[in-house]
């Protein structure tokens, strides 16, 4: 398989890594490259050294045939790449959020009808081992109905972007669509569309939302969510979750030794074996990221699905349209809540 990365800075990173690893184990090779920026061009292609350079995605596009095609860019570039990509027969994976707007979002959908390709979206928390396993419990019932989750993902300032994208509404969505969208898109995943959600919101002094509690109803499941990016660059992330079963409470806090614990009713407490399929930490992207494991989890589903010739069912692009179109109905409540203060 012919692979093309388009954005090889911190998210582009990643996944350049993980298919490094994958390429030992499965026919795949990233046979181009592409970024404006000539140091991390560089950076990348010492993974690949046959690899063909292009200093922007569109000429890479233009110029190869490929099986396949991972789009890192900032998110404000996914959807003019994703449909240039399709409208060449390119199967696409794109980060997260796939689109910022419902015309990006039917541009994109339409060119994946028009063309009968696959697109995946990196909705990565979907291929997290303590996310697989919260949402096994719930599907199994093993420790009785659901009834509450909090979740948080708690960020820094994000400071590491190129030309400071990350801090243009409308080139990141803002915390709600780059963040927090982490944290709906599992919640979706796991208990489907909520009947009902309430938002509120704090905000930069540019006006941005930096800061959003969503709490949502889902059927019986009451759901709280916090996203933010800190006015401080220095916090370090971390990402958590608290949820409610019947007979136990499992709780994942990211930056532990023991990240994950099952607190069950009779007073005991149970650290769950998770077997990781790669277990690899790596801090040279630069970026709130260093497990490798699910990038190479989710990219490896990816590749399956391709040479199997099946279609995408864990983050399919529909899946990640869904998760961005709540997300833009949130961060527009978010900007009400915040406007009426």
């Amino acid at each position: 398989m012919k692979v093309g990365l388009i954005g090889c800075g911190g998210m582009g990173t990643t996944h350049n890594l993980s298919l490094k690893a994958l390429s030992s184990k499965m026919d795949v090779e990233v046979t181009a490259l592409a970024d404006c920026r000539p140091e991390f061009l560089e950076k990348a292609a010492e993974q690949w050294p046959n690899a063909r350079l292009y200093k922007t995605g569109m000429e890479l596009l233009e110029a190869e045939t490929l099986d396949s095609v991972h789009i890192c860019l900032p998110s404000y570039l996914h959807t003019e790449h994703a449909v240039a990509a399709m409208d060449k027969g390119i199967n696409v994976f794109v980060e997260k959020p796939v689109c910022l707007t419902e015309e990006e979002a039917q541009k994109i959908l339409d060119a994946k009808m028009r063309n009968k390709v696959q697109v995946m979206v990196g909705q990565v928390v979907r291929s997290f081992d303590e996310y697989r396993y919260l949402k096994d419990c719930y599907d199994t019932n093993r420790y009785g109905e659901l009834k509450s989750i909090t979740m948080q993902r708690v960020s820094g300032d994000a400071a590491w972007g190129f030309e400071d994208w990350f801090h243009k509404e409308d080139k990141s969505g803002s915390v709600v669509l780059d963040l927090h969208v982490h944290d709906l898109d599992f919640l979706r995943y796991m208990l489907g569309e909520p009947d009902s959600f309430d938002v509120r919101a704090t905000a930069f002094e540019s006006g941005m939302i930096n800061q959003i509690f969503t709490t949502y109803e889902f059927g019986k499941v009451f759901a709280v969510t916090e996203g933010i990016w800190d006015i401080s660059s220095a916090l370090p992330f971390e990402a958590s979750f608290h949820a409610c079963f019947e007979e136990a409470s499992i709780v994942f806090r990211g930056r532990e030794e023991k990240p994950l614990a099952v607190y069950k009713n009779d007073g005991t407490i149970e650290y769950p074996k998770l077997e990781r399929e790669y277990d690899v930490k790596d801090d040279s992207a630069g970026i709130n990221v260093s497990n490798l494991g699910p990038y190479y989890t989710e990219i490896k589903y990816f590749i399956e699905c391709l040479q199997g010739g099946r279609e995408v069912e864990v983050a399919p692009l529909e899946e990640g349209i869904k998760s961005v179109r709540q997300g833009i109905e949130e961060w527009r409540r978010a900007k009400e809540y915040v406007k009426r203060k």
